[in-house]
């Protein structure tokens, strides 16, 4: 009839529901946490009903008065105890559900346990998207992204929803009910709300029991690491959410300091680069947008080494909330008890201990100082010189640099071009594979190089902050001994032997042929560099024979060096310090300083 009204369709896109609003949550994961919190403060419902068991609302609401330590409710897997598989439930700070039942304690809503646990909870695979995202986008659109591709639903799956179906219907019919439910069992929950549900065969447990993980097993069988629960505990009450990725920072920081106290070694500039850029692309390839901590674990071994993945392990996994003992039985949990398909990560510290240096006793131990002093009472100062086996070894790494160089001016200026008579320098089976629907081999030119490399600079650190402020030049002693300028820690506030001391190297420069570099670091022709290294290079390109100097650094030197390099007639080749192996750069930093000839005869007694 014109001007009759026409009935509104519901809408089917709505998570409200009549007097029932649905907010779905990637189970244990922070940000969902905070987004329940705040929907709950924000609406101030009657009734909280949480997809959790009913079964295990007893023990889970004594965990949550233990709180914030960390519990975990464990039973048998199947009913009336047969014996099979034992289930871990943790019971964490920040899962959505433990903070949809604390906040709603704080407003004095009734709690509903929604799952009336009439059958085992299905396994559905979690492949929720990162959920950093929520950072940049609006909860409504994470949930819309992901209803739009749903997964496969299964008997299983609609028998569970039915279960919850039921138990939402019976809550209190007058009161206003948030419903906080897994993305994953979201629409099936929907659809089964829209009939009537029989009630379900409920089971009864009796062995459930409730105990204290020990503080050593944190890191394997939570959800989120410690160290990001234990920064989200302290935001709460705020209703914040710490932010993931300067969380990583705080926990890479601190796993620093740590590394450094126990092995007294220190993580430079470049290591830091690639372990953010090593971490977020382990992420990528996972298809996240922020590391998780078994990646962060991984590249801090594979940048650094062992030693400094296990700090970061231990710093990530440490929780100042839990106790070993409390009035509960403390467990020691392994991840792969809690959860499925779990990833192994083996990792071997090497830190000195008793008995690796406890030698036999035909060994003459390490001479130490007899009294205080006396090492230092051997220093005259009229000369210094340097330890001969460490000249060998960084004569063959510059030896290297000169090779690697030279090979990468090759590669760079290298052409592919299709087979025709001659396989020139080998196949190129990239680009072969790239354009096989042509038919064609491709095979590679490699240009040859003509000129050689004359100076080798290595800079470990530009020194902004003044650490090496220890600068000198040394002459090289024979015809295939470099002449050497180099800046360090001061060798001699640190003796290892009678007028031997031990520095860090900041950076070097090494020349040949031998005898004619002065005093680098008193020449006026360099005063145009800003840092250290940017005074080798200048004195690197000034002093080389040859066409190629080798510069290798952290970062490229500033474009101006360039044009530097043309008036000099030089080409600098730069090496990123990333592309060299971590454990070798390690040790070449170590430099002993000898003072005297004379301290050569038994510097050997004294050098490890």
């Amino acid at each position: 009839m014109p001007g009759e009204a026409v009935p509104s369709l519901p809408d089917f896109s709505s998570l409200q529901r009549g007097r029932f609003r649905y907010l779905p949550v990637a189970p244990g994961r922070m940000e969902f946490a905070l987004e329940v919190r705040r929907a709950i403060l924000a609406s101030r419902p009657d009734v909280v009903a949480v997809e959790l068991p009913a079964t295990l609302e007893d023990l889970y609401l004594k965990a949550l008065d233990r709180l914030p330590q960390i519990s975990v409710i464990f039973y048998n897997g199947v009913e009336y105890n047969t014996g099979e598989d034992t289930v871990y439930v943790p019971v964490e700070p920040a899962d959505p559900f433990v903070e949809a039942i604390r906040t709603a304690r704080e407003i004095g809503a009734q709690v509903v346990f929604a799952d009336p646990d009439s059958t085992e909870r299905p396994h559905i695979p979690d492949t929720y998207p990162d959920t950093y995202a929520l950072t940049s986008i609006s909860f409504d659109q994470y949930v819309e992204a992901y209803r739009v591709y749903p997964q496969a639903r299964t008997p299983e799956i609609e028998q569970f929803a039915e279960g919850v179906a039921w138990k939402l219907q019976g809550a209190d019919p007058f009161a206003n009910v948030l419903v906080v439910i897994s993305l994953n069992l979201l629409d099936p929950v929907l659809d089964a709300m829209e009939r009537p549900q029989s009630e379900p065969r409920r089971r009864r447990r009796s062995d459930l029991q409730l105990v204290n993980p020990h503080p050593d097993c944190l890191g394997e069988i939570t959800v989120e690491y410690p160290f990001l629960q234990e920064r989200y505990e302290r935001a709460r009450p705020e209703t914040t959410c710490p932010d993931r990725r300067r969380v990583q920072m705080e926990l890479l920081r601190e796993a620093e300091g740590a590394y450094e106290v126990n092995t007294g070694d220190r993580l430079q500039a470049w290591q830091r680069r690639l372990l953010a850029r090593y971490s977020r692309n382990l992420a990528l390839i996972n298809q996240d947008l922020t590391a998780s901590l078994y990646d962060i674990t991984i590249s801090a071994r594979s940048i650094v080494d062992e030693n400094y993945a296990w700090d970061v392990w231990e710093t990530a996994s440490g929780y100042s909330a839990q106790q070993s003992e409390t009035d509960i039985e403390t467990v020691n949990i392994a991840g792969e008890e809690v959860w499925l398909n779990t990833r192994r990560l083996r990792l071997r510290r090497r830190l000195p201990s008793t008995k690796r240096r406890m030698g036999s006793f035909g060994l003459r131990k390490r001479k130490k100082e007899k009294v205080p002093g006396e090492w230092a009472a051997e220093l005259n100062g009229n000369s210094i010189c340097s330890y001969p086996p460490e000249d060998i070894v960084i004569e063959d790494f510059g030896r290297f640099l000169k090779k690697k160089g030279k090979s990468m001016l090759s590669e760079e200026r290298a052409t592919i071009e299709p087979f025709s008579s001659s396989l020139l320098d080998g196949i190129d089976l990239r680009e072969t594979i790239r354009n096989w629907h042509e038919g064609k081999i491709f095979v590679r030119n490699m240009q040859k190089i003509h000129g050689e490399v004359g100076s080798v600079i290595v800079i470990f650190d530009d020194d902004r902050d003044g650490r090496y402020d220890y600068m000198t030049t040394w002459l090289g002693e024979h015809q295939n001994e470099s002449d050497m300028a180099f800046y360090s820690t001061q060798p001699f506030e640190h003796l290892v032997g009678p007028g031997i001391g031990r520095a860090e190297y900041g950076g070097f420069l090494m020349s040949l042929p031998a005898r004619r570099m002065y005093d680098v670091w008193a020449d006026p022709d360099y005063d145009f560099a800003e840092t250290k290294g940017e005074r080798l290079l200048l004195a690197g390109m000034d002093y080389s024979i040859q066409k190629y100097v080798v510069y290798v650094a952290a970062k490229p030197p500033r474009s101006v060096f360039r044009n530097i390099a043309a008036r000099f007639g030089r080409t600098i080749v730069y090496i990123p310090m990333g592309q060299l192996s971590p454990v070798t750069m390690k040790k070449l930093r170590v430099v002993h300083v000898l003072d005297g000839y004379d301290k050569r005869n038994n510097a050997k007694e004294f050098i490890w």
